[in-house]
Parts: C-alpha cells; sequence; structure tokens
C-alpha cells in the first residue's frame, strides 16, 4: 500500500517516490544477497536512486544508463555514472556481485540478448534481479495506459490530446510487448542461469502463485519479479 500511495504521488514527488522504490527494492535484494561489501551493476537506473541506496546499504554500486537524458535529468547522477548501451555493457565477464535491472525490459526490443548481457557480466553464483512492467498490466501502456487494451496508437494519441504534450513512450520505438509467459519460458529454457523465484512485484500476499496460472498472470502480475542465479 506504500508503494502505491507513493506511485500516486510520483507526479508531484517523483523523488520521494523513486527513493521509497530503491529502498524496497534493495530490502528485495538482501533477502538472497548482502548488498555490504558486493560489487552491484545497476543496468538502466535513470537518475541513480537504486545506486544511491545499493552505496548507502555499503556495495560498491555502479550505474550504467544508455539515455544521457536520463541521467542528467532533473538530478546529479551519481559519481562513476556511465552512458552504455545495455546490449553490450564495458564491463568483463562475471564483474557483478549483483546486476540490477528494474523496468528496463519492456524498453528493449531483444530481450533475450539484452538479458544474456545481464548474465554475462554477473560472477558465477552472483544474483541477477530483474523486474518489468508486462503489457498486459494495466500499467502496460505506461503514460497512456490503461488505454493502451483498446490500441496503443489510439491510447497515445489520446494522451497528447489531453496533455497537450508528445507522449515519451512509442510502441516499437522505446517501449516493446514483453509478456509474462514467454520470459518466464525464455529465462527457464537457459542454461547458464537459475530461476531462484519469479513472482508478482508489487503484490503483499501469494506473489508467487499469480505468475503460475496462464493467461490471469498476463494481467494481474503487474510487473514481474525474477530472481536468477548465474550458474557456475
Amino acid at each position: 500500500m506504500a508503494l502505491f500511495r507513493g506511485f500516486l504521488r510520483e507526479p508531484s514527488d517523483p523523488e520521494g517516490f523513486y527513493e521509497l522504490l530503491a529502498r524496497d527494492a534493495a530490502n528485495q535484494v538482501e533477502r538472497y544477497e548482502p548488498l555490504a561489501g558486493r560489487v552491484v551493476v545497476d543496468v538502466g537506473g535513470g537518475g541513480g536512486h537504486f545506486t544511491e541506496e545499493f552505496r548507502r546499504r555499503g556495495a560498491q554500486g555502479y550505474l550504467f544508463e544508455p539515455d544521457p537524458c536520463e541521467l542528467t535529468g532533473s538530478r546529479r547522477p551519481p559519481e562513476g555514472a556511465v552512458v552504455a548501451d545495455g546490449y553490450l555493457l564495458p564491463l568483463a565477464d562475471g564483474t557483478a556481485d549483483v546486476c540490477f535491472c528494474s523496468n528496463v525490459l519492456e524498453h528493449v526490443e531483444d530481450p533475450r540478448t539484452f538479458l544474456g548481457e545481464l548474465v554475462r557480466v554477473t560472477r558465477p553464483g552472483g544474483l541477477i534481479y530483474v523486474s518489468f512492467t508486462n503489457w498486459y498490466s494495466p500499467w502496460g501502456g505506461h503514460e497512456w495506459a490503461p488505454w493502451h487494451y483498446l490500441g496503443a496508437e489510439r491510447a497515445r494519441r489520446r494522451y497528447e490530446r489531453r496533455t497537450g504534450r508528445p507522449a515519451k513512450h512509442v510502441l516499437g520505438e522505446n517501449l516493446f510487448r514483453v509478456h509474462v509467459g514467454a520470459t518466464l519460458r525464455q529465462v527457464r529454457a537457459r542454461d547458464d542461469v537459475a530461476v531462484v523465484s519469479a513472482r508478482a512485484r508489487y503484490w503483499p500476499f501469494l506473489p508467487d502463485l499469480v505468475t503460475r496460472v496462464p493467461l490471469l498472470r498476463e494481467f494481474a502480475t503487474w510487473n514481474l519479479l525474477l530472481i536468477l542465479r548465474r550458474c557456475p
């Protein structure tokens, strides 16, 4: 409920919302891997709220963001942040103890290649945290949700008429249809990772159950959280 209330306040208090989200994400990571002393790679972390929270907890946090506008938007990015393409990170194999990626997968055209790069930069036995908003979620259309259920182009035009400004996201350019079932099949078919957990990111109860029910999971998950371990 705290996250949902924070989300409703996001337009007026984005700093407060993203700081709350970062604390919650760090708590989730620490259920599986302590952050203190770990090398944490934050891929697509925008202005750096997650990286800063990891550093507050004693991690060596590094931010890699492909969009310079996101990196240098309304706040000063963390020291050492790098503009980098998530398909080809400037890191050696096995660099990270934890590879963290929140709400990025729906913005990449080739999720399979992108996930492979997250795995590559994670050490054997290391943790990979991936969450994303699935297309049939009520929030799947992002700023023009939930009207995406009636068609992406119609929803985008409606948003622009109502707000008088261009939509940030355009389907097929910087927003893509990513689905829960297809993503689960994809990661389970890999031989270089083990799925530790696959659950609804924001559900306060039975978060693992909803992701097991075909069709229902596409609408009810809202945001899929994958916890993966890099295989030795």
